[in-house]
Order: C-alpha cells, then sequence, then structure tokens
C-alpha cells in the first residue's frame, strides 16, 4: 500500500509503499526501488524514511518469543516496543537496562539506532544489553550474530540505521529491580560551570539528567535543573503515575515561540528547588515524561520542528557547549525540550553508534525554514570544530561532511550495507562534496 508520511517531527514528508512484515521466518515479500525496516517512525528525520521506495513495516513481528526469569534474558521480535517490554516484564521484577526518553520505540529501533537513557555512565547504550540478534537481507541470507558470534555484523548492525538488513528478533538482558519507583532528587543550578560539577558530585547515582534555558544568556548561561535518580522500593509517600493526557490536535500554527519560551523557561527554572529535593515516584514520570502527552509534537504546527542533538568530547564540552548555547540564545530560537547530560566512558561496538564519552545536548526547534536550517549549520560547525557528533535518529539535514566528522568508522561501515536497503538519509549523507 502507499503511503505519504513523516516521522516524528514532521519534516520532511516522503512518499512511499509499505509493506508489513508479519512472520519472522518467511522471506521478506517482493518490493519495489530500495527498502528500509522500520519500526514505530519515532525518529525525528529521515532516518526512518524512504521517498520513492518500500518501509518494510515491523509491525507484525511483535511477540515474546521465550523469557528465562532466573536470568532475566528476554527473546523476542523485533517489533515489540519497549513500552510492552515494561508493561510485561516489570511487574515481575525485571526492566530495561537501557531506555531512552520514550518507551514507544521497538526492539529494532532501538538497535537501529543504538538508543542511549539517563544512565549511560553505568549501563552504556542498548546495544551492550543485545546479545544475540537475527538479521534478514534482501538476497534471502539469514545472519545470527551477536558480540561473541560474526561480530562484525552485529557492529555494523548495532546502530546501523536499518541498513544491514531487518531485524526479526532479539536476544536481551534486562535488569532486577525492586519495584516501579524511582527516587529522584531535583535542584537548578546557576551556569554551566555548576552542570559539570554537579555530574561529577552524583555519577554513583545510576541516572541523572539536566533541563537547560537555552535562551538563558551572560553571567546565566546554562542555567538550568538538574536530576539524579535511583531505583528504590516502594514507600509510603511514593507518587502515583500521572494520567495521560493527549494534544488533540496540530494548530495552524506552532505554539512556540519566543514569547512562549521565554515564559517557559522563567517559570520552570523559578519554580525548580534553589537547593535539593528529594522524593519517591513511578519511574513513567521520570523515564518517560513526554509520553504522558499523546501526539505532544502536534504543538510545533503544521511544519513540524528540528531536532538537534550532538556529543562533544569531555576535553573541550565546557567551551563546545558554552558556544553552542550562546548561539541559540542571540538567534532567539529556544526550546522548551533542552536536555543537557555527560556520557560515561563505555564505547559501543556499533559502527555508526552515536553514545560516545562527551556531553550531549539535545533541543527541539520549531521549523521556520531557512532561518531554522542556518542555525543548526552554525551548531554543526561548532560539533564538527569539536570533533564531536550529530544523532542521525534526531536529523533531518545534517551534510555528509558532519555525518563523515561524527562516524569516522564510516569506511568501515560501507561493505555491510544491504545492497536493495536505503534510506532519505543515507542518500543525502553519501552525497559526496
Amino acid at each position: 500500500m502507499g503511503d505519504t508520511g513523516t516521522s516524528w517531527g514532521g519534516y520532511p514528508r516522503a512518499s512511499q509503499r509499505v509493506s508489513i512484515l508479519n512472520d519472522r521466518d518467511a522471506p521478506l515479500p517482493p518490493f519495489e526501488g530500495r527498502a528500509l525496516p522500520y519500526g514505530n517512525g519515532r525518529s525525528y528525520g529521515d532516518s526512518c524514511l524512504n521517498d520513492g521506495g518500500t518501509l518494510l513495516h515491523a509491525a507484525g513481528l511483535d511477540r515474546y518469543i521465550r523469557f528465562d526469569e532466573a536470568t532475566g534474558v528476554l527473546e523476542c521480535e523485533a517489533g515489540l516496543s519497549l513500552a510492552e517490554i515494561v508493561a510485561g516484564m516489570l511487574p515481575r521484577g525485571w526492566f530495561l537496562p537501557v531506555t531512552p526518553g520514550t518507551q514507544h520505540v521497538t526492539v529494532g529501533g532501538a538497535i537501529a539506532n543504538d538508543v542511549h537513557g539517563k544512565n549511560h555512565h553505568h549501563h552504556g547504550s542498548f546495544g551492550e544489553h543485545v546479545l544475540e540478534l537475527e538479521l534478514l537481507r534482501s538476497d534471502g541470507s539469514r545472519r545470527v550474530c551477536g558480540p561473541g558470534q560474526e561480530p562484525e555484523w552485529f557492529a555494523a548492525t548495532l546502530g546501523g540505521l536499518g541498513l544491514t538488513g531487518v531485524v526479526t528478533r532479539a536476544r536481551l538482558q534486562l535488569r532486577r529491580v525492586p519495584g516501579p519507583w524511582v527516587q529522584a532528587t531535583t535542584r537548578r543550578f546557576a551556569d554551566l560551570g555548576e552542570f559539570f560539577a554537579l555530574s561529577e558530585a552524583t555519577s554513583a547515582d545510576e541516572y541523572s539528567v539536566a533541563w537547560v534555558d537555552c535562551l538563558a544568556s551572560g553571567k546565566q548561561l546554562g542555567r538550568g535543573v538538574f536530576t539524579h535518580a535511583n531505583h528504590v522500593a516502594a514507600t509510603a509517600t511514593a507518587r502515583p503515575a500521572r494520567p495521560r493526557l493527549a494534544f488533540p490536535f496540530t494548530p495552524p500554527f506552532s505554539l512556540v515561540n519566543p514569547l512562549s519560551l521565554r515564559l517557559f523557561n522563567q517559570l520552570y527554572y523559578r519554580r525548580s528547588p534553589a537547593v535539593p529535593r528529594t522524593s519517591v515516584g513511578h519511574f513513567a514520570p521520570f523515564f518517560y515524561p513526554l509520553d504522558a502527552i499523546g501526539h505532544w509534537n502536534r504543538m510545533y504546527g503544521p511544519r513540524g520542528l528540528l531536532q538537534y542533538q550532538c556529543v562533544v568530547p569531555p576535553e573541550v564540552a565546557a567551551p563546545a557547549i558554552s558556544e553552542i548555547l550562546q548561539r541559540i540564545a542571540s538567534h532567539g530560537s529556544g526550546s522548551f525540550l533542552a536536555v543537557l547530560k555527560k556520557f560515561g566512558s563505555r564505547r559501543s561496538a556499533g559502527m555508526l553508534s552515536f553514545p560516545r564519552p562527551g556531553t550531549t545536548l539535545a533541543l527541539d526547534f520549531p521549523n521556520r525554514g531557512a532561518t531554522t536550517l542556518r542555525l543548526l549549520d552554525e551548531l554543526d560547525r561548532v560539533v564538527m570544530q569539536a570533533r564531536g557528533a550529530v544523532y542521525p535518529a534526531k536529523d533531518a539535514r545534517m551534510s555528509a561532511a558532519m555525518f563523515a566528522v561524527s562516524f569516522p568508522r564510516l569506511p568501515e561501515f560501507l561493505p555491510y550495507v544491504d545492497p536493495r536497503f536505503s534510506s532519505g538519509l543515507w542518500r543525502r549523507v553519501m552525497v559526496s562534496g
């Protein structure tokens, strides 16, 4: 069937055919042009789009295969969502060792983007906990690979953007937790230097993340709100999960503008505690705050949003993040959802994996066309000079040059690409010059 659609960011648009995969043991269905595996479409740009080609939608590959209650090893199909894993396994005392900011991604998508969470400094990226996967190629061949079996194919597929074939199933190592509760401590910080000091001081805690006011400037540059947390058993004062809301429609214009941003950022910062405040609450608001608002991306209006996430190395993190924030503040095009955190020293095996030692900043920008694209090009220049990287899962416009700097193992990756697979992002970043 045909489909004209977008990714979660709403930009760009693509017209592609969609073929549903229902049987992991069956060969791939016939397809026209080049194909691309597709999960829940939660990437922000065109890494999950295939204009003029075919999406191989894993909606039908959503089954548990087996689970070892004693060891926490789960084998499942690649179309199963992280939300379904959490719902099924958390009541049994098991949780995801690494989870991104939404649970509405599939296992295959988590592997293809080697997603990360708020605990990279302790548990690395998602791929570190994948014990084995099966890869189905367009020629009908199948490869079972993992860290100890065909590790080169595993390294290419982990973070490989779905370009090495269709992941049909995977074996994952889950982790024991005492229940659905998280103890979190929150406080605001005055500037970027204080963020780095807090990150260091709380490094023993499993999770840490900060919201940063990207419109602040001068002595307040980099101010924000810092949270660190751990899993805990239930307490009498534990707060329940919040009811789910939904954004009912797409407004004719973006609700994210300089006035609303400045008001929100001022209010959010001022209402956050000046001294550490600790509370115990349900895991969902901590791990997945935006999942509580259905279709939150609609607030950016019909032109959608452009998300930008970068990572810069530890030795230049402070000046590079400072310059990025200065450019955003002077541009006046900030973000409600500005997330700042430190990655740990762990390195992923994935040839194109984004997580690496350093500091990462993620922001959402309303799509204002050329004005927004020029700002993101400016940010790219800072990241490139720092020898950092831009995250493909959140990108809709980076250049081939920026991609090559971001992923120096790109030449090593190329021989593993399925010749009949492609994506909008892949065609864009493989243009020479």
